[in-house]
């Protein structure tokens, strides 16, 4: 949760959040609910969509390595919009609670559609897992009971919606959780005043959730409940040490290895093979064209692995404008093909293998193999690399002071009586990242 709140105080004012923000609040103008880091308030629906849209607008935000959904921003925004809506305090065990709900729903919603091969289909998985997740969230805020909660889900699984067309230059993909996030809080609000949803939204064999998204595809209701309470979903999200969506990371990691293991002349490089997993290939194997938005940068293999081995990482810096419009990134971009490895398929449960290999000028060839990426489920980051992490995306936005108020005050969440401190901690407005730019479109 606290690397959520760094990833919202770092996307809330770049330059395609500072559009959102505008267009959204000169439709639903003022209200009671705070968005993240721009001093600015509007309706809670509103705060909830722009506020996720914040978490995950530098693709900094955790993700769930088996069923791909971006967890906190889901639950913390429609959570915290819950709790401007209701007028009074709220507590950080509520708050906690309803992260934890959230965090076990979307990705066992996501298990029964068999995860990573809905965005091999098309489907922006995380927006289609997402509303229920919300759902549960706020859900738990309102108060509400099992029957209530039935109508959350079935009100939140029937607007579920996210197409992965929009990773190729649309801003709108930094705002698909958004939907979900306000769905979700919708959902649950509806619920709380008596408003019935599809019962059984998930079982139903006619129009039901995993019958229609899951149709033609063998959906597993069972992954739904199995292990309740036992096999925790939570414990598996994993926090990203990179700006770049998940199916990358491993071809990070692979070019940070080859680098490791000795310099590499790019000038000197021939060409450039990156072999991945069918839902990495799909997700981020495409051609990447110049000029190309940061949307597009952040999802594509080749863009990734060429700044990589230029940079030696792929940070905020890696993915700002003038960056990805560098001739020597580009250079390195016309060498480089990626491919689907069929053998890589069969071991998805630490997402995305990853063999890299460059051949050279003098016809040598240099290789290197990431089996599970750094920040997965079986190479997870350390609570103090995530505090870390944390520290260094927002200590040049804020002062010392308050980002370090603020990360104490997320770490003992479960000592608040009111949450309204934190509130107040995250309402203020932050330095922009980078200076106002327009977007290729």
């Amino acid at each position: 949760m606290l690397d959520g709140v760094g990833c919202g105080l770092v996307g809330a004012r770049l330059p395609w959040s500072d559009s959102a923000t505008d267009a959204v609040c000169g439709l639903e103008g003022d209200g009671p609910a705070a968005l993240i880091a721009t001093g600015r308030s509007t309706t809670p629906t509103a705060a909830a969509l722009l506020n996720s849209s914040y978490i995950q607008g530098f693709e900094l935000d955790d993700y769930h390595p088996v069923a791909p959904v971006h967890s906190a921003c889901l639950v913390l925004p429609a959570s915290l919009s819950a709790a401007c809506a209701l007028g009074r305090s709220v507590s950080g065990r509520d708050l906690l609670l309803g992260a934890i709900r959230g965090f076990e729903v979307g990705p066992r919603v996501g298990l029964a559609l068999h995860g990573a091969q809905m965005l091999t289909r098309g489907w922006h998985s995380g927006p289609v897992f997402g509303g229920p997740a919300a759902a549960a969230a706020a859900g738990t805020i309102l108060g509400l009971d099992e029957v209530g909660f039935e109508d959350a889900l079935g009100l939140a699984a029937t607007q579920a919606c996210g197409l992965m067309a929009a990773q190729f230059g649309s801003m709108g993909k930094r705002m698909q959780h958004g939907f979900a996030a306000r769905n979700g809080l919708l959902a649950a609000t509806l619920a709380a005043g008596g408003y019935s949803g599809i019962k059984q939204v998930f079982e139903h064999p006619y129009g039901g959730f995993l019958a229609t998204f899951g149709e033609g595809h063998d959906p597993d209701g069972s992954q739904i409940t199995s292990e309740l309470g036992e096999r925790w979903e939570t414990d598996l999200i994993a926090v990203k040490p990179y700006a770049a969506m998940a199916g990358l990371h491993a071809a990070i990691d692979a070019a940070r290895k080859l680098l490791a293991d000795g310099p590499v002349d790019t000038d000197e490089l021939e060409s450039i093979t990156i072999s991945v997993s069918e839902p990495a290939f799909h997700h981020g194997g495409w051609r990447a064209e110049r000029p190309l938005a940061a949307v597009g940068a952040q999802m594509n293999l080749a863009y990734a692995v060429a700044v990589t081995l230029l940079d030696g990482t792929a940070l905020a810096a890696q993915f700002a404008p003038d960056r990805i419009d560098s001739d020597d990134v580009w250079e390195l971009i016309g060498r480089t093909t990626a491919r689907h490895e069929p053998a890589f398929d069969e071991r998805l449960e630490d997402g995305y293998n990853t063999r890299l290999e460059v051949r050279l000028a003098d016809g040598t060839t240099r290789s290197s193999f990431v089996e599970h990426p750094r920040g997965g489920l079986l190479r997870p980051l350390t609570n103090r690399e995530v505090v870390e992490k944390f520290r260094v995306l927002v200590e040049p936005l804020i002062d010392r002071g308050r980002a370090r108020a603020i990360e104490q005050t997320m770490l003992r969440l479960e000592e608040l009586d009111d949450i309204s401190e934190l509130l107040e901690l995250l309402a203020a407005p932050v330095q922009a990242m980078f200076a106002a730019t327009k977007e290729p479109r």
